[in-house]
Parts: structure tokens; sequence; C-alpha cells
């Protein structure tokens, strides 16, 4: 078994420490990113990891940064053999990724080099890609350019949100994760250079692009709902008792359909787009809970000829 330090922070990053857990490897130390405000009450709260870990007794550290010496001494000061880096959110120094023994080992859901960055599921799904995969690399000082060790493709449905996709590339990557540790203790594990063909960046979602804009094909905005869902959510205003408000919208699908981009042809949320249409499935308002279309519309109704 392998002395393990683990770097990770939301919930994508659980599955593999609990693989970890469970194969009998010692993790001697969990990084995670410091408690933020969050809630209501903008209270700190603890990253999942960071829950996670101090449940099962595992020693957590939360710096704000690695660039320091101080920092950096301590990672070198717990004598890893391996570093396991899933959705960490800090840059590595050269110092912490040559400090153990095998260096770092980090999870990528994506088919690098496709979607190197912090959001490829997200972008994959917004790009109405087909296919994606959990990646195993070995860690270097570029944004995920490191040599790629292990790959597991995994298709996506034409349907298929970045949350489903987020919790299936979770588990997926963990279990590839384990087979890397596998043959890292074997002395097998092999790792090859990326290409320099196909290389697509993945950045952060931002808030100005959650809007969804009718005047965009119906596919376009399938895509854009799916790869927003269920967070941060891809959203229209539509006003209420004479309020506006935004809708968040959690599933769409693709219809025929014509008419003015953003107007209601039905009494059932279907949408006019740019070309063709697209029908409202399921819904979200501001502190409420997800519901079908249905559900929605009677209690906030939305004849045909609204424009959203």
């Amino acid at each position: 078994m392998l002395r393990v330090v683990f770097m990770g922070t939301p919930e994508f990053a659980v599955p593999t420490l609990t693989g970890l857990v469970a194969a009998g490897h010692r993790v001697v130390a969990v990084y995670s990113q410091p408690p933020r405000p969050a809630g209501r009450g903008m209270a700190e709260r603890k990253s999942p990891v960071h829950l996670f870990a101090e449940r099962g007794g595992l020693p957590v550290r939360t710096p704000k940064s690695l660039k320091g010496d101080a920092e950096q001494q301590a990672f070198a000061a717990h004598g890893a053999d391996v570093g396991i880096v899933v959705a960490y959110g800090l840059i590595l120094p050269k110092a912490v990724l040559t400090a153990p023994r095998e260096g770092c080992l980090n999870l990528h859901a994506s088919a690098l080099p496709r979607w190197r960055g912090a959001a490829p599921i997200q972008r994959a799904v917004m790009a109405s890609d087909t296919e994606t995969a959990a990646t195993v690399m070995r860690m270097d000082e570029g944004l995920d350019t490191g040599p790629v060790c292990l790959v597991d493709p995994l298709a996506i449905g034409p349907d298929t949100t970045a949350g489903e996709l987020h919790d299936l590339l979770a588990i997926r990557g963990a279990e590839l994760m384990l087979r890397a540790l596998a043959a890292l203790e074997r002395g097998g594990l092999t790792c090859r250079p990326q290409s320099a063909e196909g290389v697509t960046y993945a950045p952060k979602i931002d808030k100005g692009e959650t809007r969804i804009d009718f005047a965009c094909p119906a596919q376009e905005v399938h895509n854009k709902v799916r790869g927003l869902a269920p967070f941060p959510g891809a959203w229209f205003e539509a006003a209420h008792q004479g309020k506006p408000e935004r809708i968040k919208v959690l599933r769409t699908t693709v219809t025929a359909g014509a008419g003015a981009p953003g107007a209601l042809l039905d009494d059932a949320l279907t949408i006019a787009c740019g070309e063709g249409a697209v029908r409202v499935v399921e819904v979200q308002r501001s502190g409420k809970r997800p519901m079908t279309a249905a559900e929605f519309l009677r209690g906030f109704p939305l004849p045909a000829g609204t424009r959203l």
C-alpha cells in the first residue's frame, strides 16, 4: 500500500478519497481549500472533501496557497509516495509536484487534450460532444498538460445533463485512479505525452453566460440548459404578478416550431428559438424545489404568445 497525500475540494473528489481509504492506502494528509462563507447566513462552510476527511479521522490542511516555503516544507514532510489531486483548485508549485517519491497524479474529467481547465464537464455538454472520459495524468507545471496514464471513455447522451455526467465521471474516475495506483505499485504505470492537436480549453463558467439567448438555434439552447444543469443553471426572465423573476431551466427537449425568438408557441412552455424550438421540461424558481413545466405553469401562468 502507498503513502498518499490527497488534494481535493468538491463533491466530485469524494469518491476517489473514499476509494483510496477502502483500498487500504495510507492517506497521511488531506488538503482542501479553506472553508468559505456560504448559504443565506454566509457562515463558513467546509468543503465536501474536508468534511469527509474529518469524519474518517484523516488529518486535514487548508492553506490558502502552497507558494510559501513553510507550506512546501510541511508538504514534503509527509514523506508521501504519491500525491493524488482531484479538483483541488489551487496551483501546485514545482516543489510540491516533485515532493512525493512518484510525483503527483491528477484525475481530470475530459479526454485530454480536449477541455483542459476548470469546467471540462460543462463545456463538453455545451459543445454537444458525444463522448468524454475520465483521465489520469501525471502532473507537470502546465494547465492539465502532463502525460496521460489511463483513460476511461464515457458516452454523452443527447439529453445528458452536466450533473448526471459529473456523477458518472466521479465514480468512473475513482475506479480509474485505483487502477493507476495498482499499476504504480507494480512498477507498470506508463504515461504518454498528450497530442499537440485537438487542444481546447474549458474556462470557468461565468455568470454572464448563463442567461438563455433564444435567438440561438434550438440545439444550442438545449445544450446550454443541460450543460449548466443543475448548477449554476441556465435561466430566462418572466413577469409574475407584475414583477420580473428569474426562472432556472433544468431540462428541455428540442422540438419543431417557428416564431419570434423567445415567443411561447403554446400553453406548455414550448419556446421559439432562432432555429426550431425547445420545450421546457423541468424548471426551478428561486427558493423553490425543481418542478415539472406543468407544475410551474399552475402557479406561474405563461400563455401562448408571451415573449420571454
